[in-house]
């Protein structure tokens, strides 16, 4: 006789529009959160190798200890793997280890919605109940707050860099749904050695999370970035924070950056504080309004130092000239975090990524939120949850 948690698994096609680790990442971590078993088939199967890597193996592991789960298929190479959730029962202390380079922030990103809501609590009632419900208020409590220490990559490839997590996601989260982790880089990891430590400490919430609407963005009121070296010279940092400030004083105008707003510094980690060596630019847009955009670039040893910079002074300006609320960035890791807030959220966006669509479709098949999206044009959308 087939038990009735098997009927109850969610089957997830991985290959689903982006096809790579987010859908991964976000099924997880709602499964975790949810208490919903899931299967998911098909794991990355649009990148070149297909399935998993070590910092998706470490990305589950940490949410299977977070909700005592069950694991079947998480190896590297897997294509297929289950994960069925007990209830989630935190320690005082969690630790995961990409042992690579492996993103930091691709793990937290696994992490974090599974532990703003305290176990003794349950999981509030946080999905809309009707069109008219729009406010409501989010207590926080520091009492007992777990401590995650993440080990692996802060600044690498094809992944959110540390510093884009401290300036602007957690502010967001801060800001707009009133959940406040607090993050600390202990040491930071390069490629292709990793090593970095990051510490976050998670307070947990008390009630539902409020909606966000974001549909208006003002002007732009200062450009501020870092750029930041680690095992290199100086002057590496000093090249890419010139070549961003000449390419935003020559392209701001057009998106309404003035020369007098754009500060930017030049920053060397102390050698104790790094495991190899590499770099990276944070630049971001404050508005009156209270958005901020980001745009960065990773340093790699085939390009000039001051062609990183002007890489992340292209995308903040692209960022800002489709008149979203949100960049790229933030509008796919903001999704699940609206799907589970309670009340209708409306946040104007930029041309819709594919890493977008894929997080909209794990939300609504997991929660039973439903997304609209008013795409009025290709340069904006609207996003309602």
């Amino acid at each position: 006789m087939t038990s009735s948690i098997a009927h109850a698994v969610l089957h997830i096609d991985g290959s689903f529009c982006e096809g790579g680790g987010q859908l991964l990442r976000n099924a997880v971590s709602l499964s975790a959160l949810l208490s919903k078993p899931i299967s998911i088939s098909n794991v990355r199967q649009n990148r070149r190798p297909p399935g998993l890597r070590k910092q998706h193996e470490a990305g589950i592991h940490l949410a299977a200890a977070i909700c005592s789960a069950e694991t079947q298929g998480v190896h590297v190479e897997s294509t297929t793997v289950d994960f069925r959730p007990g209830s989630i029962q935190l320690p005082q202390t969690l630790t995961a280890d990409t042992g690579t380079a492996g993103s930091t922030t691709l793990l937290l990103q696994v992490a974090l919605p599974c532990l703003f809501f305290p176990p003794s609590s349950g999981i509030p009632d946080r999905l809309p109940t009707s069109e008219s419900e729009h406010t409501h208020d989010a207590g926080i409590t520091c009492t007992n707050a777990p401590v995650l220490t993440l080990l692996g990559g802060t600044n690498a490839i094809l992944a959110p860099q540390i510093d884009y997590t401290q300036s602007i996601l957690l502010p967001f989260l801060s800001r707009h749904l009133h959940i406040a982790p607090t993050l600390v880089v202990h040491r930071r990891g390069y490629y292709p050695k990793g090593g970095g430590v990051v510490q976050c400490t998670v307070p947990a919430i008390q009630g539902p999370l409020p909606p966000v609407v974001l549909t208006t963005r003002g002007a732009v009121t200062a450009v501020r970035g870092c750029a930041r070296v680690g095992g290199l010279p100086l002057c590496i940092a000093q090249r890419m924070a010139a070549g961003a400030h000449r390419a935003l004083v020559a392209s701001g105008p057009r998106v309404g950056i003035a020369a007098a707003q754009i500060g930017i510094t030049a920053v060397r980690e102390r050698d104790e504080d790094v495991v190899g060596g590499g770099g990276g630019v944070l630049l971001w847009a404050e508005t009156e309004d209270g958005c901020v955009l980001g745009g960065s670039a990773v340093s790699t040893r085939e390009k000039r130092p001051e062609v990183v910079g002007e890489e992340a002074a292209a995308e903040l300006v692209r960022n800002l000239s489709h008149g979203g609320c949100v960049d790229e960035y933030l509008q796919d890791q903001m999704i699940i975090f609206l799907a589970l807030a309670k009340g209708t959220s409306v946040v104007k966006v930029g041309p819709l990524t594919d890493h977008t669509r894929t997080a909209i479709h794990v939300a609504q098949l997991m929660t039973g939120a439903k997304f609209r999206i008013d795409e009025g044009t290709h340069e904006s959308a609207i996003i309602t949850v």
